[in-house]
């Protein structure tokens, strides 16, 4: 077993490398040590609305953010930012997700919002359903605007959900299925399909904020069947 990365070190590396102000201040406010109980280990639960799923080619149009524990999701404390992509809206991604060009015409860039976001995340392990967006668009989008881009550790409640339930198939049925000669089906892991194996209510998708309380929800979930208070929060984040 490969051994937790030491989020605590790493962020006072990066604290001294940093160049940007605020990202500096970031890195500054810590992390827990990996093996900080989950339950003791402050959470933001984050969701990004996209233009897109590439993040070298697509934009940022929203963020949503919930802080949370496993005993308590703050919705009171939401926070949510319709940002101003460089790369124009398709017809097809405002039918997704329900943001105008009108929206956009007046949002600021994400520019103008970063020490508020940042401020808001510091110290906390964010958890996200599919850690395949929300980080590697901010990295790239702070790469593009301030020359630096940022780290930070993820819990990603759909590989969670995959390791659950999906078994790994065999370099012959790998193979079996690559030629369409037989199909292995699994459970999907999406969102919605995820919440309904914890009988979690159906919440309409693509909108950050509904998202973000979805995720955080099923993380409690998830924990909750399958995990204990106690797990060492190493052995969950990337």
């Amino acid at each position: 077993m490969s051994m937790p990365l030491n989020w605590t070190e790493r962020y006072q590396h990066l604290a001294a490398s940093a160049r940007d102000s605020r990202l500096r201040e970031f890195y500054q406010a810590g992390m827990v040590a990996a093996n900080t109980p989950i339950a003791e280990a402050p959470l933001i639960a984050v969701d990004f609305e996209t233009t897109g799923m590439d993040a070298q080619t697509h934009g940022i149009l929203s963020i949503a953010m919930i802080p949370m524990t496993l005993q308590r999701i703050e919705l009171h404390a939401a926070k949510q930012w319709i940002v101003r992509p460089h790369d124009p809206l398709t017809e097809s991604s405002v039918v997704i997700h329900g943001i105008t060009h009108g929206d956009i015409a007046q949002a600021a860039d994400i520019t103008d919002y970063l020490e508020e976001i940042l401020k808001f995340a510091a110290g906390r392990t964010w958890v996200v359903h599919y850690r395949g967006i929300e980080r590697p668009f901010l990295q790239q989008t702070l790469l593009n605007r301030i020359g630096e881009s940022i780290e930070f550790p993820v819990i990603d409640t759909m590989q969670i959900e995959a390791q659950l339930r999906r078994k790994p198939l065999t370099a012959w049925q790998r193979l079996l299925q690559r030629t369409n000669l037989k199909q292995y089906p699994q459970p999907s892991i999406r969102l919605g399909d995820s919440r309904q194996r914890y009988r979690l209510p159906y919440y309409p998708p693509h909108d950050a904020l509904t998202d973000t309380l979805a995720c955080a929800e099923l993380l409690q979930a998830q924990i909750a069947h399958h995990y204990s208070p106690d797990t060492p929060i190493g052995q969950l984040w990337y």
